[in-house]
C-alpha cells in the first residue's frame, strides 16, 4: 500500500479480556499525542464473571476509555467513582500520580454482559507532565456528530471535520469515530501533522488500497486522503501534533528518565495515592 505504513496489532489479554495492541510498537511509537491504543474486542462474560482490573498507577499520562458495548465502573485515587457507557468518555489525567481500578458493574457481573471498546493513553506536554491528576466523565450526548451521505462522523476528542469534542485535551489532537454506509467516502484531510486509521469491522479501502481489519494504517504526512466504505464499516481515526522525546516503563511516561524510575520506586514501596476501598492491586513488573 504506497504511502502507509501498516501496523498489524499483537494479541494481549488483560485479566481475560482478550486485547488487540497496535501502539506502540516497534514500527511505530506514537501517533500525535497517542502513545498507547487497546482494542477491546468483543467478549461475552457469563453470570459471575467479568473484567475485573485491580488498582494500578500512571504517571505523566492522560487514559481514554470509550465503549461499543457494556459498561465498566471506573475508581479512582481521587475519590472518583463513575459508570462508563456505549459512547461515553472517561477521562483521567494521570499527572504526577494516579491510581485507577476499572471492572465490570457489580449489576452485569451477576446478569452477563457483552464489552467490546477501546482504550488509549495520549501523553502529556512536558509542562503537565507533573501536574495535578483529574478525572472527568462526558456522556454520549455531549460529544459532536456530524451525519451527512452516508458518513457519521463522531468527534470523540480533540477537533475535527469541523467539530470540536468538549474532552480537555492538552495538546492539538484527533480522535474521531466513523460510520460508513457501503459505498460512501469520506476525504481525510490533511489538518493535523500525523493520522491513522483503525479499521474495527466492515471492509473499507484508502485511495485505491484495501485496509486491513484490525490493523492500523498510518497516513502520509500532509497528504489528503479519501477512505472508502466497500460494505458498512467501522473505523476510528487518531492523530495530532507529536509531542517531544518522551521514555515509557510500564503505566509510566515521562521525558526524564529519573521521574521513571522515581514513579517506578514509589509504587513498589507502597508510596502513592489508593483508590478508596480497594485493596488488591497490581504489582511492579520485573524489568525485561
Amino acid at each position: 500500500m504506497s504511502g502507509l505504513l501498516l501496523i498489524q496489532p499483537r494479541a494481549e489479554d488483560i485479566a481475560g479480556q482478550p486485547i488487540l495492541r497496535p501502539l506502540p510498537s516497534a514500527k511505530c511509537r506514537s501517533i500525535g499525542p497517542f502513545v498507547f491504543f487497546d482494542h477491546m474486542l468483543e467478549q461475552t462474560y457469563a453470570p459471575g464473571s467479568g473484567m475485573n482490573i485491580n488498582a494500578h498507577p500512571h504517571i505523566g499520562l492522560s487514559t481514554l476509555t470509550y465503549l461499543f458495548d457494556g459498561a465498566l465502573q471506573h475508581k479512582d485515587s481521587l475519590g472518583s467513582d463513575q459508570l462508563v457507557q456505549p459512547g461515553d468518555v472517561s477521562w483521567m489525567t494521570a499527572g504526577r500520580a494516579v491510581a485507577h481500578v476499572e471492572r465490570t458493574p457489580a449489576a452485569l457481573r451477576a446478569s452477563g454482559s457483552t464489552l467490546h471498546g477501546l482504550q488509549v493513553w495520549l501523553a502529556l506536554p512536558q509542562a503537565d507532565e507533573q501536574g495535578d491528576p483529574s478525572y472527568a466523565h462526558y456522556p454520549a450526548a455531549s460529544l459532536p456528530v456530524s451525519d451527512s451521505l452516508g458518513v457519521t462522523i463522531r468527534l470523540i476528542a480533540g477537533n475535527g471535520f469541523c467539530l470540536q469534542s468538549p474532552v480537555a485535551v492538552r495538546s492539538p489532537t484527533l480522535y474521531a469515530e466513523l460510520h460508513l454506509q457501503a459505498g460512501a467516502s469520506l476525504l481525510i484531510p490533511a489538518e493535523h501533522r500525523e493520522r491513522a486509521l483503525y479499521l474495527i469491522d466492515g471492509d473499507a479501502q484508502l485511495e485505491d488500497s484495501d485496509l486491513p481489519l484490525h490493523g492500523l494504517a498510518v497516513l502520509p504526512e500532509g497528504e489528503a486522503m479519501t477512505l472508502i466504505a466497500c460494505s458498512e464499516c467501522h473505523l476510528v481515526l487518531i492523530g495530532g501534533e507529536p509531542l517531544g522525546p518522551l521514555r515509557m516503563f510500564w503505566n509510566f511516561i515521562a521525558s526524564d528518565p529519573l521521574v521513571l524510575e522515581q514513579a517506578r520506586q514509589r509504587w513498589a514501596d507502597g508510596d502513592w495515592p489508593r483508590v478508596p476501598g480497594e485493596d488488591a492491586r497490581i504489582e511492579l513488573p520485573r524489568r525485561p
